[in-house]
């Protein structure tokens, strides 16, 4: 069997249910993985899977607790959470008839009563492929989401790839059923907690992922690019990436025309490569390329002779793709990917439009995503289309190119909320839309505002001086307001990066919606938008234009029980009610709980978004809080060997008397600034003159304003 290298290897130890929870016949397999899980397999042949597969990496839970009882004819099995009884031997859809014969699962203190094929028609799916027109028409229905009204969801594993010991792919039972049932009535968090075991747990991305991205599908030579960059430190407006659209590389030569397909820089554009990344770096930007491999190699690819001695090709010299070729998949990685990862690289954008075969692009998100992952030094990260299967493992997600107009716009909040019902969290949107439509400063406004509190910021559009999303193209009034946010998504990083290690770690969802706490507002078109953003704070955002006679937004929004303060203002909101503002272009509606941390950088280089040397701390009052702020080198997988810091915000409060105490409480020195300038700011609260600052027990002199 052909391997690919050890950091591609899986752990099949890992991938057998314990004995004690599996109940076999000899043509159907039951696993009980957990109280809430239940694998249910039938398999005319009577050989079953303990292979990976591009959903699962996981079956070795411990032996839940059920009770079991059967005959010859029946088999029934009971768990705190259900009640499932089959007919041995039997296929699981019975019959046209009565397709409830032969299998059942009864939801325990429920009436919902599942069987094979049932329409689940409670269920609140997952985020689709992608925004744009072109995307299958029966994505929706490919793409379950967790978070179901009835309190159970299904999910057919049957047609997706076997991954064997050595990372290769091998087919799949095409007679065979193999499906996993989530079954939690109201429980969805251990319903969450089940899947990330059973899938693996999200990646963490790199800190520099959560800054402010650039990218134009433009031809930009070497000094455009500097040009560029200047420009955005003239205007002081922090870019953390630079992300290459597919003009990087040869695009005509010889009887090829305009060709998506390259791995070759144009020299005519950018003559220096190397010396144009490390360039990007010493700014403190990193660099992304877009990869699109659906044509294969073309024979004027700089190893392309290397390459033809592996690899078949057509009279006209091209080598095909084939994801399902091991082989392929090698020289992809080693001929093409590592070589321009030697020049600076940083990670790669898989801009794949083919959505017919989702199994084959999962095939090359996977090993993209891994194969940036086998030097510690490196984390792995890919920007590419969704293939369904655990997204959560290769972010970050690539909606597509959208269409500039207030209709794609208002979608972004629901699409960025469904991707937390199959516990995914990266997308990456066109901020301010690719092409199409209308240039609006408010829509544009309202973009980059909405990019400020989304998973990733990106501006990309198409080229041609039409389309400004460079925030100095605009009026100086919607230029200066674009840049503020840029700015504040810069601040938030150190915010940002411990929320995303905490999703890494724990499973915790970044974007939660607001209906997870209050199912009845995704029917209201009025409330159904709104997510808390990390631990502390949640947003409603604006996705309507204002009132022209009014020259402001109506905003409609609910706060939940409890004291919220607006972010911006300290302004005071009491919750469980609902309100009506009216927001200036200026303004957008954040809300902290009360109580809530929220650490930002502060003084640091323009672009670099590593750990800062000054942090500025906002504390809302009302409660007591501990905020556990993590960093580590943002780019490395260290972090898994303990090279990491939890640094502790601890908030004590009462009425009268405020005390914040800031220490580190777990992990290795070394890992941020040996010294560190903090701004505390306790928002809502009187000034004061009795402010005392102690550092290691010594009373030191600190500025109070």
């Amino acid at each position: 069997m052909y391997d690919l290298g050890r950091n591609f290897h899986i752990d099949l130890s890992k991938l057998k249910a314990k004995e004690g929870a599996i109940l076999k016949g000899n043509k159907y397999r039951i696993t009980i993985l957990t109280e809430r899980l239940v694998r249910l397999e039938y398999s005319p042949s009577g050989i079953f899977n303990d292979f990976a597969t591009e959903l699962v990496v996981f079956r070795d839970f411990d032996v839940p607790k059920f009770t079991k009882k059967e005959d010859n004819n029946y088999l029934e099995i009971e768990t705190s959470y259900f009640k499932l009884v089959y007919a041995k031997e039997e296929p699981f859809k019975g019959s046209t008839f009565n397709p409830i014969k032969n299998l059942k699962v009864s939801v325990k203190d429920s009436s919902v009563v599942w069987h094979y094929n049932h329409p689940e028609a409670k269920n609140y799916y997952g985020s689709n492929i992608s925004t744009e027109k072109e995307a299958s028409s029966n994505e929706k229905a490919e793409n379950r989401g967790l978070f179901s009204l009835d309190g159970i969801v299904s999910f057919d594993d049957s047609t997706t790839f076997r991954i064997n010991e050595e990372g290769v792919s091998i087919p799949y039972d095409s007679s065979a059923f193999d499906i996993y049932l989530f079954v939690y009535n109201k429980d969805f968090g251990l319903c969450i907690s089940d899947y990330f075991k059973l899938t693996g747990m999200p990646s963490l991305i790199p800190r520099y992922a959560l800054g402010n991205w650039w990218c134009r599908d433009k031809p930009y030579s070497s000094e455009d690019i500097i040009n560029l960059t200047k420009k955005f430190e003239r205007f002081e407006i922090p870019l953390s990436v630079f992300l290459f659209d597919k003009d990087w590389h040869i695009r005509t030569i010889g009887p090829y025309k305009d060709l998506e397909t390259g791995y070759t820089f144009n020299k005519n554009l950018i003559p220096e490569p190397q010396k144009l990344i490390n360039d990007l770096h010493m700014k403190g930007i990193r660099v992304g390329l877009s990869i699109n491999p659906k044509d294969g190699i073309y024979p004027h690819e700089e190893k392309y002779q290397d390459i033809r001695n592996f690899l078949q090709y057509n009279e006209e010299g091209l080598i095909a793709l084939d994801p399902l070729n091991p082989k392929m998949l090698d020289v992809l990685l080693k001929y093409i990917l590592n070589p321009l990862e030697e020049l600076g690289v940083d990670f790669f954008w898989n801009d794949m439009k083919e959505f017919k075969d989702l199994n084959k692009l999962w095939l090359i998100n996977h090993y993209m995503f891994n194969n940036l992952a086998r030097n510690p030094a490196k984390r792995g990260m890919i920007l590419a289309r969704n293939s369904l299967k655990a997204a959560h493992r290769y972010p970050v997600l690539y909606s597509g190119p959208s269409k500039v107009s207030w209709e794609n716009f208002m979608s972004i909040p629901f699409f960025n909320l469904s991707a937390s019902n199959i516990g995914s969290c990266w997308w990456s949107h066109d901020i301010g839309g690719y092409d199409g439509g209308v240039e609006d400063p408010e829509l544009y406004i309202r973009s980059v505002q909405l990019g400020v509190f989304s998973p990733i910021l990106r501006f990309h559009s198409s080229s041609g001086k039409y389309y400004k999303r460079e925030p100095w193209k605009w009026d100086s009034r919607t230029s200066s307001i674009v840049a503020r946010y840029l700015k504040l998504r810069h601040r938030l990083t150190s915010y940002l990066y411990t929320e995303a290690y905490k999703y890494y770690k724990t499973g915790s969802m970044i974007f939660q919606p607001l209906y997870y706490y209050l199912p009845k507002v995704y029917d209201d078109m009025l409330y159904r938008n709104e997510y808390f953003f990390g631990s502390e704070l949640l947003v409603a955002p604006i996705v309507n234009k204002k009132d022209p006679v009014m020259n402001r937004t109506i905003h409609r929004f609910y706060l939940p029980e409890g004291m919220w303060y607006e972010f911006t203002t300290g302004k005071k909101y009491p919750g469980n009610k609902k309100y009506v503002s009216f927001y200036k272009e200026e303004d957008y509606p954040i809300f902290a709980k009360r109580g809530s941390i929220i650490p930002l950088s502060n003084k640091s280089n323009i672009n670099n978004t590593s750990n800062p040397t000054d942090i500025e701390i906002h504390v809302f009052p009302g409660q007591n809080n501990t905020y556990r702020m993590y960093e580590d080198d943002g780019i490395s997988s260290l972090y898994k060997e303990g090279f990491f810091l939890i640094t502790e915000i601890d908030y004590n409060y009462l009425p009268n008397n405020y005390t914040l105490i800031i220490r580190s409480v777990e992990g290795k020195s070394g890992i941020v600034p040996d010294r560190r300038n903090y701004k505390i700011r306790f928002r809502n609260t009187k000034f004061t003159n009795d402010v005392v600052v102690y550092f290691d027990s010594t009373p030191i002199q600190v500025s109070n304003s």
